[in-house]
C-alpha cells in the first residue's frame, strides 16, 4: 500500500476542501435564496420568507415543465434500457461482420456535440418527416433523448457482461431450466445493478439536457431546463428559480443514495 507523507496528506486534504467548496457553495447561494425575502437574489440575504415557495408551488408553468421532463426521461430512459441492452448483448455474446463498426455508432451521439444532435433530428422532423405526413410531436423528443441515452445503459450493461461467467448459463439450461427462466434467474441478477445504474444515468442525462430539447421540442412544451433558461431573463422571478433549483438539489439525492447502495451491494458480492 502507498503511504503518504504527512506533507502530501495536508496538500491533499487542503485541495478537496477547495475543490468541495468550489462545488457546494454556489448551491448553497441557490438554496439561501430561495429562502430569500427580496425580490430580486442578493448576497447577504437580509431577510427570510417562505413567500416564494407558495409562488413556486402554485406556478402551473412550473408543475407543466417537471412533468414535461419527467415524462420525457422516463420515456428515453425506457428505450434506452430496452435497446441500449439487447445492444450490449449482441456485441458480447455474438460475432459478426462490421461488429466494431456498430460498437462506434452506439457510442458516437454520446461524443458528438448536442446542437449538432438537435439540428440535424430538427432537419430529419421537418424536413423528410413532415411532408410525408409523419407528425413526431412529443413522442419525437423522447426519440431524441433516447439516442444519447442509450450509450448510458450500454456501457453499463456491456462492461457487465464481459465480466459475467457464460458458463453458469449453460448449467442453467443443462439442468432443464428454459430460456426464459434462465434469463429471470441466472442471467439478470447478473447485470441486474449495472441495468439499474444505467438506467439512473439515462434519466438523469435526459431530465437536464438543454441542447436537443431547443431544437426538438413540440411549439409550446417547455422541460424544466427550458423553463429555468427563459426564467433567467426576468430578475423578478430569480427567486422562483432558486425554489425549484433546490427542490431538484434534494431529489438529485435520490439516485445518488440508489447508485451507491447497488456500488455497495456488488462489492459486498465481490
Amino acid at each position: 500500500m502507498l503511504r503518504l507523507s504527512r506533507t502530501s496528506k495536508v496538500v491533499l486534504g487542503v485541495l478537496v476542501v477547495v475543490i468541495l467548496a468550489f462545488m457546494y457553495i454556489p448551491l448553497m447561494l441557490v438554496v439561501l435564496n430561495s429562502f430569500n425575502a427580496a425580490r430580486i437574489a442578493s448576497w447577504p440575504v437580509a431577510d427570510f420568507s417562505l413567500e416564494w415557495w407558495g409562488k413556486a408551488f402554485a406556478s402551473q408553468p412550473v408543475r407543466d415543465a417537471i412533468l414535461n421532463s419527467v415524462v420525457v426521461a422516463a420515456g428515453a430512459t425506457a428505450v434506452a434500457l430496452v435497446l441500449g441492452t439487447l445492444v450490449a448483448f449482441a456485441l458480447q455474446r455474438y460475432s459478426f461482420f462490421g461488429q466494431r463498426a456498430v460498437n462506434l455508432l452506439v457510442v458516437l451521439p454520446i461524443a458528438l456535440p448536442g446542437i449538432v444532435t438537435g439540428v440535424a433530428l430538427s432537419n430529419t422532423y421537418n424536413q423528410l418527416l413532415e411532408p410525408i405526413g409523419i407528425h413526431v410531436g412529443f413522442a419525437g423528443l423522447i426519440i431524441a433523448h433516447g439516442t444519447f441515452c442509450i450509450v448510458m445503459v450500454f456501457n453499463n450493461v456491456l462492461a457487465r457482461l464481459r465480466r459475467t461467467n457464460p458458463g453458469i448459463e449453460e448449467a442453467s439450461r443443462d439442468l432443464g431450466a428454459t430460456p426464459w427462466q434462465t434469463f429471470r434467474m441466472v442471467t439478470f441478477p447478473q447485470f441486474r445493478s449495472a441495468f439499474i445504474a444505467g438506467g439512473i444515468l439515462a434519466f438523469a442525462l435526459s431530465f437536464d439536457e438543454v441542447y436537443v430539447t431547443i431544437f426538438t421540442a413540440p411549439p409550446g412544451v417547455d422541460t424544466l431546463p427550458l423553463w429555468f433558461m427563459n426564467q433567467m431573463a426576468r430578475p423578478n422571478e430569480a427567486n422562483v428559480v432558486n425554489v425549484v433549483a433546490t427542490v431538484v438539489i434534494l431529489a438529485s439525492f435520490i439516485p445518488v443514495w440508489i447508485s451507491q447502495r447497488l456500488a455497495r451491494d456488488v462489492d459486498e458480492r465481490g
